[in-house]
């Protein structure tokens, strides 16, 4: 809005930067005081420091900072598999792994059938409903731990959410392969279909793996803190870039990445993961001004029934998948009747697969129809997540209360 009166260049860019920092920070921490989670004033920072408003950070300039996209995506990809220790998931038995999988095909089956309905568009349908497929465990987690709840649902949920990223992104990784498909309207071919996708997955798994190996070499002698945060965040940047290179998920890279860290060592792996959520926070405030910056206001209106059949079909399809998967397993009681309470969440994961449907549809090749959508991703994704963050934590208290696991 204010392109041709504010000053350009590098050194306003960084000032801007800066601004965003301070600003998007301060905006937090009100959020947090009125009970709202710090992502929505962050990503409201953005808006009036963005196309909607004021115009600093826009198109032009925008290119020039998708870096800070690429890091944020990979250091929640390496958290996400830092949580999956191997070790504790086996012993959690078969309840987890059908509640998992049915909650989370469960929320992108009927988001996209939903979709699809209202717009006939298929490569619309599956992105959303793979973005659906998400749950965020930091607030469902925080929840627990502040009434202290201990029990058959409270040790499923933990499960749950640890290990409901993981399928989410490997489900999105098929999605938007088909969506990518039918946006160039290229020749289906069955081989194709079948391989590449699946291709890209194993590649991505394979290079997080060789990574963390190489990796894990290096440190092995080797105590310093800062050393061993300079080396982590190498080993992160080393495997974003070569993602990138090799079109592999950068998510799912880095996701494998932190998960072969945790799995094949016995010591500092806590270290390792404190030492990089203390170097993030100003990575992820910049990283949200600049998603809100991209948003345009004027049309979230217009996306509306589309934000309501998200809302209503996500919220079914995660209570029916994780009620049908424990009836199947044979959960006890109260991980069948309250377990669905405990999966409304969504932030960051899918906040990052949002943003990177953005800039993987935004290339020429995929047109007008790939950069509505991927724009509409973040959009959608960026209003509801407002929406499952409020209804979220308030659900999952009730659960454990009525469950009796709940100290209060």
């Amino acid at each position: 809005m204010l392109k041709g009166i504010m000053p350009e260049g590098p050194h306003f860019l960084m000032a801007m930067l800066g601004a965003a920092l301070l600003l998007g920070w301060g905006a937090g921490l009100l959020c947090r005081r009125l009970k709202v989670p710090m992502v929505v004033g962050y990503i409201l920072v953005g808006v009036i420091m963005g196309r909607s408003v004021l115009g600093i950070f826009n198109t032009e300039n925008f290119e020039g900072l998708v870096f800070f996209s690429y890091i944020a995506l990979a250091c929640i990809g390496f958290d996400i598999g830092g949580e999956l220790v191997l070790r504790k998931l086996r012993g959690l038995g078969k309840p987890i792994i059908w509640i998992s999988a049915l909650e989370a095909l469960g929320a992108f089956a009927l988001v996209a059938a939903a979709i699809y309905l209202h717009t006939r568009r298929l490569y619309t349908a599956l992105v959303f409903g793979a973005l659906a497929s998400a749950t965020a465990p930091a607030a469902t987690v925080d929840v627990l731990r502040e009434y202290k709840a201990a029990g058959p649902l409270t040790t499923t949920v933990f499960a749950v959410v640890g290990i409901d990223d993981a399928a989410a992104i490997i489900i999105y990784s098929f999605s938007i392969f088909f969506a990518k498909m039918l946006l160039v309207q290229g020749d289906v071919r069955l081989a194709e279909v079948a391989l590449k996708p699946t291709a890209e997955i194993l590649g991505a798994l394979v290079l997080g793996f060789a990574v963390g190996v190489a990796f894990l070499f290096l440190i092995r002698d080797y105590t310093a803190r800062r050393g061993l945060l300079v080396l982590t965040w190498g080993a992160i940047l080393v495997t974003t870039g070569l993602a990138n290179l090799f079109g592999f998920s950068l998510i799912l890279a880095n996701m494998a990445l932190g998960l072969t860290v945790v799995n094949t060592t016995k010591w500092r792996r806590d270290d390792l993961f404190e030492l990089m959520r203390g170097t993030t926070p100003p990575v992820f405030v910049i990283f949200f001004v600049l998603v809100g910056s991209q948003l345009d206001a004027g049309k979230l209106a217009s996306l509306g029934w589309i934000g309501v059949l998200y809302i209503v079909f996500r919220s079914m399809g995660k209570q029916a998948g994780a009620s049908l998967g424990a009836v199947v397993s044979d959960a006890p009681p109260p991980v069948r009747k309250y377990l669905g309470l405990c999966l409304f969440s969504q932030a960051g994961v899918a906040i990052g697969l949002s943003i990177q449907t953005w800039l993987t549809l935004g290339q020429d090749k995929y047109g007008a129809a790939g950069a509505e959508l991927g724009m509409m991703a973040v959009s959608i994704i960026a209003a509801t997540t407002l929406v499952f963050q409020l209804i979220g934590p308030p659900l999952t208290r009730y659960a454990v209360i009525k469950a009796g696991e709940a100290n209060v």
